[in-house]
């Protein structure tokens, strides 16, 4: 009898043991705190788990895991499983998809920047650049048109600009540098402590991000129609995690990506039903330049700045000319869709 106890029991330990290897569990590196930019990756980590019955898990950290800055480089180790990231800390390591960072592109809402941002991720040059980081693209993390809080005097003529220092990455900080701007490219966690020190006067963000890090509460105006652009903020994950899936496991994940966007998309949209009354409340001032100013910014910074990335990404073997048309058929396409 205890012989064969002791086999149900060496069983029963082994069903078990294979229980615990065949679950799934997947680190997810973000930062700041949970936000409108990051309901996304929230919600696809409950689709996951639901449609494997708690076999596939996924545990998000906001900053514990790596610097947002270094989220590719933790990819590219295998540190953790999936991160976001936004091109415009490191425009090196991804330069295929700062074509969406360029300025005035002409992308009018959410449901837009989603369309040409996964056009973008599926071109086959966005895809050799991220294996060269062990990086696949799962997602884009959809933004509205940065606009500018400032401290002071509002400024709604371009020659205010000029001196200007403004926080912001990427295209957005190459445009605000051709009409004499000063940009510095902090981090979105640090740009309140640089706005309250006076080391910026302004800080470029779409409205979640002035919320989020509080960047609202320092301002005396914001600019309501500037719409400069916007940075792109992928959702990766490792090449190797996501190979080592089971077919199940992987189809749970690409399948829920949809419906997390979705689900961002109305959750975005609510807070920007929101932004007039936080601005009413915190007595923060709206600034609308005219149309003669805002034409002549364009003139500026986007052909001018557009032509120069097409040469210099193309100089350094991109498709770029390529990649830039599939932005705007991509927009065509979606406009005629709609």
């Amino acid at each position: 009898m205890n012989s064969i106890s002791s086999k149900l029991l060496v069983t029963g330990l082994a069903l078990a043991f294979a229980g615990e290897a065949a679950a799934t569990e997947w680190n997810v590196s973000l930062w700041g705190k949970r936000r409108a930019f990051t309901e996304h990756v929230h919600k696809l980590a409950e689709l996951v788990e639901q449609k494997t019955d708690g076999a596939f898990t996924m545990n998000i950290s906001y900053g514990g895991l790596s610097k947002n800055t270094e989220n590719l480089d933790g990819i590219s180790i295998g540190a953790f499983e999936m991160a976001q990231f936004c091109a415009g800390y490191h425009p090196d390591k991804n330069r295929a998809i700062t074509v969406l960072e360029l300025p005035f592109l002409g992308v009018s809402n959410l449901e837009e920047e989603v369309a040409v941002s996964h056009a973008v991720y599926s071109h086959p040059s966005v895809a050799d650049e991220m294996a060269q980081w062990n990086a696949r693209m799962l997602m884009t993390s959809p933004m509205p048109q940065y606009n500018l809080v400032g401290t002071g005097e509002p400024r709604d003529e371009l020659k205010e600009f000029d001196g200007m220092r403004v926080r912001a990455t990427g295209g957005l900080g190459e445009a605000f540098r051709a009409v004499g701007g000063v940009p510095t490219s902090v981090t979105s966690s640090e740009a309140y402590q640089a706005m309250q020190s006076g080391v910026v006067d302004t800080v470029a963000f779409a409205q979640h991000a002035h919320l989020s890090f509080g960047t609202i509460n320092q301002a005396d105006w914001w600019t309501a129609n500037l719409n400069p652009g916007t940075v792109n903020c992928p959702v990766v994950v490792n090449i190797d995690a996501y190979e080592a899936l089971s077919d199940a496991e992987r189809e749970a994940l690409d399948g829920s990506v949809d419906e997390a966007i979705a689900y961002y998309l109305e959750n975005y949209g609510k807070l920007l039903e929101q932004w007039e009354a936080v601005l009413e409340e915190k007595g923060v001032t709206k600034v609308e330049l005219s149309d003669a100013e805002l034409d002549a910014f364009h003139k500026v910074a986007a052909d001018p700045i557009r032509d120069s990335w097409i040469e210099e990404m193309s100089a350094q073997g991109l498709p770029a000319q390529e990649l830039y048309d599939l932005v705007m058929t991509t927009l065509e396409t979606q406009r005629a869709g709609n």
